[in-house]
């Protein structure tokens, strides 16, 4: 059984904000009323969730990262230090826009690379891997390895994470032997 919520004294958790248990929030962290974080998550320093945002259980966000309204974040989910989530496409400081946030859904075990940017509205598949610095701009696959700018797709991991080896109907993992029978990868374009 896990033990209540650690929340460092210098986070704030605004009243209505739900954290599950063994849920460890870190220095600097807002996390907003309406948020709803699961169980065994951890939230590094500096990070802020927005009201409205869902994390799933064991989801663990690095340092500096915004989880902005309309992401959603499933179970298991890794979000590298300073990546970046939006949630508006065409942003004005001077035009009020918060009735057109754009959903964004993080698929169970997916990865992203620090400093990877992902774009409001796009689907990231289960346990798919973003590289480093990578800008997603449309839809990831589930088990789908996309890095670049713009993100474009290079292949597929396995759900430990490593690249698969093989051929299209034919992918195998080099570390843990499991296959897939994915296509070959979706063109770039």
């Amino acid at each position: 059984m896990s033990a209540a919520a650690q929340v460092h004294p210098t986070a704030v958790v605004d009243p209505g904000a739900q954290i599950g248990a063994g849920t460890r929030i870190w220095h600097f962290t807002h996390v907003m009323q309406g948020a709803v974080i699961g169980s065994d998550c951890i939230l590094g320093q500096n990070v802020f969730v927005a009201d409205g945002v869902r994390i799933g259980d064991r989801t663990k966000i690095q340092n500096n990262v915004s989880v902005y309204r309309g992401v959603t974040l499933e179970e298991e989910v890794f979000c590298g230090p300073a990546c970046v989530f939006t949630n508006i496409e065409i942003p004005r400081s001077f035009i009020e826009r918060k009735d057109g946030f754009q959903a964004t859904r993080v698929g169970r075990g997916a990865s992203i690379g620090a400093n990877a940017t992902i774009l409001c509205g796009v689907t990231i598949g289960a346990y798919a891997l973003i590289g480093a610095g990578a800008v997603v701009t449309r839809d990831v696959p589930e088990h789908g390895l996309v890095i670049g700018a713009p993100g474009r797709s290079v292949g597929w991991v396995c759900r430990c994470g490593r690249r698969l080896e093989g051929k299209p109907g034919a992918w195998r993992c080099p570390d843990c032997g499991q296959t897939y029978p994915f296509p070959a990868p979706p063109a770039a374009s």
